[in-house]
């Protein structure tokens, strides 16, 4: 079983899909595919099938369409934080439209579901309250929502522990991207 570190008394955390190609990557695969439909394309349309051509070229405008829309939503983040004594939750989509929640760090509850016959499957991470409740990093990979989890929980435990006078130094990691 792993151990995990706590999170500092006040910290900003930033949660963030992983983006799997990067913008460099993403023209050369345009170039690369849309050069690969182009040739074959012009290929068939000599050889007398030049409706070929037009779905060759379907593909690649299908292909950009999708990218483009993948990298729209990857924009979208959600935010965490332990702000003056408040654990404050933000959700920012990909429009730029915000949401926030503001939790009492002596009353949230952290839930992180467990499916499968045996548990071992990862699924939300609720922190609920007073009859709200938020889904916190749905897009995270399941061991990174598991480890965010145990990081949580472990710093929530803490500041029980601790009292109301508790403080420390800030930290920001930022969990979801990938180098």
């Amino acid at each position: 079983m792993e151990t995990f570190t706590a999170l500092p008394s006040n910290f900003s955390l930033t949660l963030r899909p992983n983006r799997s190609l990067s913008q460099r990557g993403f023209l050369w695969l345009m170039a690369i595919f849309g050069g690969a439909s182009f040739a074959l394309g012009g290929y068939f349309w000599s050889l007398g099938a030049w409706p070929v051509f037009g779905f060759f070229g379907l593909d690649v405008v299908l292909l950009y369409f999708f990218f483009r829309l993948n990298y729209r939503y990857a924009r979208r983040y959600e935010t965490l934080a332990m702000r003056d004594g408040k654990l404050i939750f933000g959700q920012v989509s990909a429009t730029g439209l915000s949401r926030e929640w503001s939790f009492d760090p002596y009353w949230v509850r952290l839930k992180l579901e467990r499916l499968g016959q045996d548990g071992e499957d990862i699924g939300n991470l609720i922190l609920s309250s007073h009859g709200k409740y938020v889904s916190v990093g749905a897009f995270l990979p399941p061991d990174e929502r598991a480890e965010l989890a145990a990081r949580l929980q472990l710093s929530l435990k803490q500041m029980l522990n601790a009292g109301p006078a508790h403080q420390g130094e800030d930290a920001s990691p930022d969990y979801g991207q990938r180098a």
